[in-house]
C-alpha cells in the first residue's frame, strides 16, 4: 500500500515544485474564484446602498452578496484542501477546476443576472426563461454535490502527519454535503403549490425555503431567515459551513497543544475533532427538524430545548472522558 501511495504521489504531482517540497499550495482556479466572489460581494454591498429595489421584502442585491460570501468561503477552503494533497493531485486539481466552471460560476451568474432583472432566481418558473434558469441552477447544484462527494472520498486517502486534520477535512466535507442536501428539500412544492399543480394550474413559484408561511414574511436582518415560521436555510447554512468549521477546530487544537499538555497527544486531538464534527452534524439536524415543524429559528419549543440540552451533555461527557483518558495515558508515559 505504501509503494502504491508513493507511486500515486509521484504520478499525480504533475511537476509541481511545491508538491516536491511538501509545501501546500492553493488550487489556482478555486483561489481566483474566491477572489472573484470577494469582488462580487463588494459589488453587492454597493448595490444595496444605491439600488432601492426590493424583492420579498429585502434588497435585490442581498442575495448575490450572501451567495458570493458563501461560495467564496467554499472555493477558498476547497483550494486550501486540494493544495494539501499528495496523492491523486492531478485528479483533484481537475475536479477543482470543474467545480468552478460547472458549479460555482453558473449558479452565481444566474443569481446575479436575476438580481439585475429584479426577479427571483430560485423557485421562479413564471416564464420560459426563468424556468430554464432554475433548471440550470438545479443541474449545477447536483454537479457541485457530486464533485464535492468525489473530492471528499479522495481526500480520505491522503497521507498526512497531522492525524486530527486527516479526520477533520473529510468529516467537514461530508457534513457539508448533508448541509447542501437540505437545499434539495426546498425545491419540493408547498401544499398550496402542489394543489395548484394537481388542478392543472401553473404556479409561477414552485418550492420554498419557508415552512408554514409563504416566503417573504418577516425576517432577520442580513440573513433574512424567517422570524415567524420555519426556515430550511438555517440548517442548510450551518451544515454547509462545516467545511470550514471542522478543520478550524483541528487547527485551534493544534495551537492550544503548545500550552495544554494533554492536547499534545495527536490521538486526543483526533478524538476531539470527531466529537466536534458529530456535534456540529447533530446541531444541524436539530435545526432541520425544528424548521420542518414550521417553527422559527428564534422560537425554540420545549422539545428543541430538551434535545439541545441532551446534545450539550453528551458532548460534555465525551470531551471530559477524552481529556481524562488522555491525561492518564500521558502520566503513564512519563512514569515509564
Amino acid at each position: 500500500m505504501t509503494d502504491l501511495m508513493d507511486h500515486q504521489v509521484k504520478e499525480n504531482d504533475g511537476g509541481d515544485g511545491d508538491g516536491r517540497r511538501g509545501l501546500p499550495r492553493l488550487h489556482r482556479p478555486l483561489a481566483y474564484c474566491a477572489a472573484a466572489m470577494g469582488l462580487l460581494a463588494a459589488t453587492g454591498v454597493v448595490g444595496m446602498a444605491v439600488d432601492e429595489r426590493t424583492l420579498l421584502g429585502e434588497g435585490v442585491w442581498l442575495k448575490p452578496f450572501k451567495f458570493a460570501v458563501s461560495f467564496g468561503l467554499y472555493a477558498l477552503t476547497l483550494a486550501w484542501m486540494i493544495g494539501r494533497t499528495r496523492a491523486w493531485r492531478r485528479t483533484l486539481r481537475f475536479l477543482g477546476t470543474v467545480t468552478v466552471v460547472g458549479f460555482i460560476a453558473p449558479e452565481i451568474s444566474i443569481i446575479t443576472f436575476q438580481a439585475v432583472r429584479g426577479v427571483r432566481s430560485h423557485f421562479n418558473v413564471s416564464t420560459t426563461l426563468d424556468d430554464l434558469l432554475v433548471k440550470a441552477m438545479g443541474g449545477a447544484a447536483y454537479l457541485g454535490w457530486g464533485l464535492t462527494l468525489v473530492v471528499g472520498v479522495l481526500l480520505m486517502f491522503q497521507r498526512r502527519v497531522d492525524r486530527p486534520m486527516a479526520w477533520a477535512i473529510p468529516l467537514g466535507v461530508f457534513i457539508s454535503l448533508a448541509g447542501m442536501s437540505v437545499g434539495f428539500l426546498m425545491t419540493s412544492p408547498t401544499p398550496a403549490q402542489a394543489e395548484a399543480l394537481d388542478g392543472g394550474g401553473s404556479p409561477g413559484i414552485v418550492g420554498a425555503h419557508t415552512v408554514g408561511a409563504p416566503d417573504g414574511g418577516p425576517g432577520m436582518p442580513l440573513t433574512g431567515w424567517a422570524t415567524g415560521a420555519g426556515d430550511l436555510r438555517v440548517a442548510h447554512f450551518v451544515g454547509l459551513h462545516a467545511l470550514q468549521l471542522v478543520p478550524l477546530v483541528a487547527i485551534g487544537l493544534g495551537l492550544l497543544a503548545t500550552r495544554v499538555p494533554v492536547l499534545r497527544d495527536a490521538a486526543v486531538r483526533t478524538a476531539l475533532v470527531v466529537v466536534a464534527a458529530l456535534s456540529h452534524a447533530g446541531f444541524a439536524a436539530l435545526l432541520l427538524w425544528h424548521a420542518r415543524r414550521g417553527l422559527a429559528p428564534l422560537d425554540p419549543d420545549r422539545a428543541l430545548v430538551a434535545a439541545l440540552a441532551a446534545l450539550v451533555v453528551a458532548v460534555g461527557v465525551c470531551v471530559t472522558a477524552i481529556l481524562l483518558l488522555g491525561a492518564r495515558r500521558g502520566r503513564r508515559a512519563c512514569a515509564v
